[in-house]
């Protein structure tokens, strides 16, 4: 494999909305990625064409996927009429964008891509020097790896109007992904692969939009969640101010997992808990996955000081020739549906309440700069 670097445009777009209802908050968000959207759904249609699944079951699994949605949050439904409003599409096709993860979790010939989420619960010394008392801190930081086709196709968020401000990153035309609230509640998103995996719930994507914008802790989140009518698999990083979890979402239930003994959390694209792991496909991720996951522990219980700050424990996402592709760069050789890139680098802070966005793999930390949004 002879990787290359990241086609990225000069100026990534940055997406600001901001009012009380959802559809005119959608319909801002279409009417701004207006220009952008043909493109971004041009891709999806070439990788669901690739994957054997027809126009009409696509069609027919969007507006299965937006009911769902409608019938779990009115709002959330909403919102994404009203993208397709802005942007002067009909609603399924936004549909479609929103439940992709779910629609492609039919294919057989386009795996999903892959990405690397590290958490870190810390305990921290304040007051005077010698003084025994501590203050907890949580971070985290991920690499959002996906098709290189789609590199110019998302953008950073400010989404303000309902009930906390979520800034983050997500795709063009879809409600949300990974991001930190005015709350402090940070949220990092990765794929999962259950044997049960398809439509009926609610998808992944829109469940991270809506975990975003209402709970306000872990706690709350992880009820909402809960409370959710899954038929697809994911995994949710949740971490606010103090606490940290790990989820594994699938069609068989939500499991937690939290911190190890270090207060670390390490996810990769396979589940941690016994139950969805039975009926796992295994054959998508593996043996990638746990590649990356047994790689990126040892790097981990190397060293004698564990990352104290978002950007350090961004750098140990970094890998090389030889290496499991935590970091990861497109062979140009292979084909659409299988040139995985890590098309961008995301730290959240609830301390701050910031999300830190590089336009760039973690190997890029040293000579592209962060985006930093504050959730205010």
């Amino acid at each position: 494999m002879t990787p290359t670097p990241i086609p990225r445009p000069d100026h990534r777009r940055h997406v600001h909305v901001d009012a009380v209802d959802p559809h005119r908050r959608g319909t801002a968000r279409g009417e701004q990625l207006r220009a952008h959207l043909p493109a971004a759904l041009d891709v999806y249609d070439r990788l669901f064409a690739l994957g054997g699944i027809t126009p009409a079951r696509v069609r027919d699994d969007a507006e299965r996927a937006l009911d769902a949605v409608g019938e779990f949050r009115p709002g959330a439904r909403a919102e994404i009429e009203g993208i397709a409003s802005g942007a002067g599409l009909d609603p399924w096709r936004l549909a479609a964008l929103n439940a992709r993860t779910e629609i492609l979790a039919r294919s057989v010939t386009v795996p999903p891509g892959e990405c690397t989420t590290l958490v870190r619960r810390a305990a921290q010394p304040f007051g005077s020097p010698g003084a025994p008392a501590t203050a907890v801190r949580t971070f985290g930081v991920q690499t959002w790896d996906w098709h290189v086709e789609l590199s110019a196709h998302w953008h950073t968020l400010e989404s303000r109007g309902g009930r906390h401000t979520v800034v983050g990153l997500t795709e063009d035309g879809i409600l949300g992904k990974i991001g930190i609230n005015s709350a402090g509640l940070a949220l990092h998103f990765n794929i999962l692969g259950h044997a049960r995996d398809g439509i009926g719930g609610v998808p992944v994507h829109v469940l991270a939009a809506v975990v975003l914008a209402e709970a306000g802790s872990v706690a709350e989140a992880v009820d909402l969640v809960r409370g959710a009518p899954l038929a697809s698999s994911g995994s949710f990083a949740l971490f606010d101010g103090t606490q940290a979890t790990l989820l594994d979402l699938s069609p068989a239930g939500v499991f937690a997992v939290a911190p190890d003994e270090r207060g670390l959390l390490v996810r990769t694209n396979h589940f941690l808990t016994p139950v969805p792991a039975a009926e796992e496909k295994n054959w998508l991720y593996q043996p990638d996955s746990g590649e990356r996951h047994e790689f990126v522990r040892a790097r981990l219980a190397g060293l004698r000081q564990l990352p104290d700050t978002p950007e350090s424990l961004a750098r140990c996402l970094v890998t090389g020739p030889g290496e499991p592709p935590v970091t990861c760069l497109p062979d140009p050789a292979e084909a659409l549906g299988r040139r995985w890139a890590s098309l961008a680098t995301v730290a959240l802070d609830p301390v701050t309440r910031t999300a830190a966005v590089l336009d760039g793999t973690p190997a890029d930390l040293d000579t592209r700069p962060w985006r930093t949004l504050t959730a205010t």
